[in-house]
Parts: C-alpha cells; structure tokens; sequence
C-alpha cells in the first residue's frame, strides 16, 4: 500500500519544496514598525534587527530574531532590508551612512523604504544601490501599530515590478491590501496624496462642527448623523472623538503632517503643477493645529 500524499503548498508544483522564506532585517522598531518587524518574525521569516535604542529591542527579547550591531552587519544577514525611520535624513543616514545597509547589503538584496520621505530621496539611494546590484523598492503604509500588529496595514509600493515581487511574501505578513502603484516613487507621491488629504479632511470636518456649533446644532450629534450621511469622513470620527477639537491630533501627528504637506507641495512646485484646493485646505488645518507648512 503506497503511503498518503501530500498536498503541494501554493506556488510549488508536485514533487517540488516550498520556496525558502527572504532572510530579512529591520530598522526602525517604533510604533509603527515594531508591530511589523514582530509580524515577519512570526511568520518564520529569518529575521535580523538594529536599533539606536536598546529598548527598542526589548519587546523582541522572546523572539528568534537576531540583534546586529549595526545597519551594515544587519544587512550582511539578510536579503530583504526594511528601513522605517523617521524622514529623509534618518532614511539616508541608515543606508548610505557609515556602516549603512549599503555596505553590507549583498548584491542582488532589496531596501524597502517604509518611511514617508520625498520622492528624490528614494531615487537617489537607488541611484547608489544600482552601483552594488541592489534594488530600492519605495512602500510607505497606512494604517498605524494596530493595523500593523493584525496584519492590515496598507502598503503603497513603487519600484521595479520583479524587485516588489520579491517583497510580496515579506509585506503578506503584515498588510493588506499591497498595491503596486507603478516606478520607483509612486509610492511615497500615493502616501503623501493621502496624508494631505486627510489632513484637508480634519480641516472641513473641524469645520462643519464649529460652524454646526455657531448654529446650535450640537457638535456630537452632528458628528452622529454626519457619520451616516454622505458628508463622512475618516477624518471626522478622528475629530468628532476629540470633542470637535484638533488639539490631540496637533499634538499627535502635527509635525508629521507639516512634513507631508510640505514634501507634497515642494513636488508639485516642481511639476509645475499647482497644488489647489486640497493643499489650501490642509494648509488651514496645519493652521488650526499651529504647525503651519
């Protein structure tokens, strides 16, 4: 009697073994990247990280990732290095730097940018990669830690179609849905497009609840009936909970939507296309927020 059979696993034919999962590193254990480096882990990805902060790798103590002591001996252990720091500088400074991922990342890896930073920043770290044989694939996301830690983060990529490819299985353990949006670039252009329409967003639903106020309308029945009509927002439950304020969010995410706004406005000043009435609108937000772009 012949023994049973196996099923053979997606994206393997019969007789064949499943593909061996991308050896990663991460940098950047925040609150937004720590969910998500936790997530790789867990999914058996082989996984090496480096942080500034000691602390930062306190929460992966129980975990079979590895700690490098720096981005270039993190990367020399890995085919697939994330980068999600904080803006340009950081990005720049954590691959190009001294004992940058650059240095140790071997030819044929990938850098996936996570952060938000501007367009030229991931054309001209690609610029230096291509040097080495390696690609640059820019994925900013969406959707902060908890989306993150459940798997749903949205990922907005840019770069090379076969270079995404290989980062698929990688993004799976933490987002869906992943979108290719097109070269190298339109990732961030996608992220900050949405970033300074929701910041437009906060601006008119802060709004309409003030102005709801001056009428005697109460702004916390506004907001309920608002959230089922067709004048809703994501923006608006984020100000409705806040009391029809923007201060918690100013204190949040102000400066990181400053820098949105002020990365998208400086791309489309020059495009030479004029930014309307999404960036009038955030502009009054950052106003209200007192972080003016």
């Amino acid at each position: 009697m012949s023994g049973p059979t196996s099923t053979p696993q997606p994206g393997t034919s019969p007789g064949s073994t499943p593909a061996a999962k991308a050896r990663v590193g991460f940098v950047g254990l925040g609150s937004q990247g720590g969910p998500m480096a936790r997530r790789i882990v867990e999914a058996g990805h082989p996984t090496t990280l480096w942080a500034r902060r000691p602390g930062s790798l306190e929460p992966f103590a129980d975990t079979a990732a590895k700690v490098a002591e720096s981005p270039a001996a993190m990367a020399a252990d890995c085919d697939v290095a994330c980068v999600c720091v904080i803006d340009d500088a950081d990005v720049e400074q954590v691959v190009t730097g001294e004992n940058g991922i650059l240095s140790g990342l071997a030819e044929g890896g990938v850098i996936v940018v996570h952060s938000t930073v501007h367009p030229d920043t991931c054309r001209r770290l690609a610029d230096a990669a291509a040097a080495r044989g390696v690609s640059v694939v820019d994925a900013p996301v969406s959707g902060g830690g908890q989306a993150a830690a459940e798997g749903h983060l949205l990922v907005m990529a840019g770069g090379d179609a076969a270079a995404v490819e290989r980062c698929r299985p990688v993004f799976a353990t933490y987002a869906d849905p992943i979108v290719h949006l097109g070269p190298l670039g339109s990732g961030q252009l996608t992220k900050l497009l949405n970033n300074v329409l929701f910041t437009a967003n906060l601006a008119t639903a802060a709004g309409a609840l003030a102005l709801g106020r001056s009428l005697d309308i109460d702004p916390a029945r506004l907001a309920e009936v608002v959230s089922h009509g067709s004048g809703t927002s994501f923006a608006l439950g984020r100000v409705a909970a806040a009391g029809g304020t923007l201060d918690p969010m100013a204190s949040r995410a102000g400066a990181l939507l400053q820098k949105d706004a002020r990365l998208l406005a400086a791309v489309a000043e020059a495009a030479g296309v004029p930014a309307g009435p999404v960036m009038r609108a955030a502009d009054d937000a950052l106003g209200i927020m007192e972080h003016p772009r």
